[in-house]
């Protein structure tokens, strides 16, 4: 992949969101400044200048050397927390007022992050937290709060959030 579908790779799905677009176009340009040495060193001026505009401007902290699939859908994009070690597939969906991370242990130290597999839809106000995966083919509803492993196929709801079969789904046709 060149440089131009990379920095491009969520332009489309983001079609008519101009924030959005915007928020992952740097992304996009800072990731692939991080994930390669020669960039990085040269990139260093750019990095700064993705966590001011990003963080602090837009109020979106995705740190750039986070691993995130293609077509990613940024809805808002207002206070979306996502910690540097979580993991999202391709085709996810995020929305406003979200945190994906780490949690803090009893000995002080954290877990690891969650890992969100292809296709998953997050709605607003969502917090997942700690080592969990959610697998394909995930709805999270509003407000939902996941700390634990999500099957695929599944819809999740609610504090703490269960996961309940999609209806929309048969998964023995995929």
């Amino acid at each position: 992949m060149n440089f131009f579908e990379f920095i491009f790779q969520d332009w489309h799905v983001n079609k008519g969101n101009a924030k959005g677009r915007i928020i992952l176009l740097f992304f996009r340009m800072a990731n692939f400044c991080s994930t390669r040495k020669i960039y990085y060193y040269l990139g260093f001026i750019y990095l700064l200048f993705y966590k001011i505009l990003v963080e602090w401007f837009f109020s979106t902290e995705i740190p750039w050397n986070v691993k995130i699939g293609k077509n990613l859908s940024l809805f808002h994009g207002q206070a979306l927390v996502i910690s540097n070690q979580v993991v999202i597939g391709h085709n996810c969906t995020l929305r406003q007022s979200t945190t994906i991370g780490n949690k803090q242990l009893a000995n002080g130290g954290y877990s690891s992050s969650p890992v969100i597999g292809n296709y998953v839809d997050i709605g607003s106000n969502v917090c997942i937290i700690g080592p969990v995966t959610i697998n394909d083919q995930v709805l999270i509803g509003s407000g939902a709060i996941v700390v634990k492993d999500v099957p695929p196929h599944s819809t999740v709801t609610g504090n703490p959030g269960v996961a309940r079969p999609r209806k929309d789904i048969n998964p023995d046709t995929l």
